[in-house]
């Protein structure tokens, strides 16, 4: 199997759980809830997403023959002479329509603990070490346990009371990014200081103009 790959880059995690740690990013090209295309945005099952995951015209992006080439790629952008374990964070567009468990093995084997985050509408292998699940309202979630529940906020139709049950060790709401970002903030700042159970998540990445 090959894998289409958007971009692959270092930089620190810019939020949820692990925000500043450093990583190396595995944005794989793809999604099953949106094409890309701004011509499809309205009628996409995830309609608000910030993220560029059409082609592989990015940084280091491409088509990469072998899970052997994505890995050793990825290990060549981690700093030389640490001790630090390298992290590898598998994201998209949808990670779960390529990452397979010759790439997990893959990344394993050059020493990297992996990450996903994934909108949780696809079973996750188990050889994943961090799971980070985002759930979208007018999708079906499937998984329903991991590390990490992120949920955008606010969505219509979706209430984070819904998943407080799900079995998951860390709950966060990340306010949606666009032209209304100052009320989205405020109202995830107040949700989560009415219902301490949920962190707040912000993109630090943003903030701080990395990638």
């Amino acid at each position: 199997m090959s894998y289409s790959i958007k971009t692959l880059y270092y930089t620190l995690q810019g939020e949820g759980f692990y925000t500043g740690r450093p990583a190396v990013f595995c944005r794989f090209s793809g999604c099953n809830l949106w094409s890309g295309l701004e011509k499809d945005r309205k009628k996409a099952i995830c309609s608000f997403c910030d993220t560029e995951f059409v082609g592989t015209d990015g940084l280091n992006g491409g088509k990469y023959a072998t899970a052997k080439s994505v890995a050793k790629k990825a290990y060549s952008l981690w700093p030389a002479e640490t001790e630090a374990t390298p992290y590898a964070v598998c994201t998209g567009g949808e990670p779960l329509l390529q990452l397979d468990s010759k790439l997990i093995h893959a990344f394993h084997k050059n020493g990297f603990e992996i990450g996903i985050e994934t909108n949780g509408t696809i079973p996750i292998p188990e050889e994943v070490d961090w799971v980070c699940v985002s759930p979208k309202s007018s999708a079906e979630l499937i998984v329903e346990k991991g590390d990490e529940l992120k949920i955008v906020y606010p969505q219509n139709g979706l209430d984070p009371l819904d998943y407080e049950g799900l079995d998951f060790d860390h709950f966060s709401l990340q306010p949606m990014d666009g032209l209304n970002i100052q009320k989205t903030t405020h109202a995830a700042l107040d949700y989560c200081m009415k219902h301490p159970q949920w962190n707040l998540s912000l993109q630090t990445h943003k903030l701080l103009n990395i990638p």
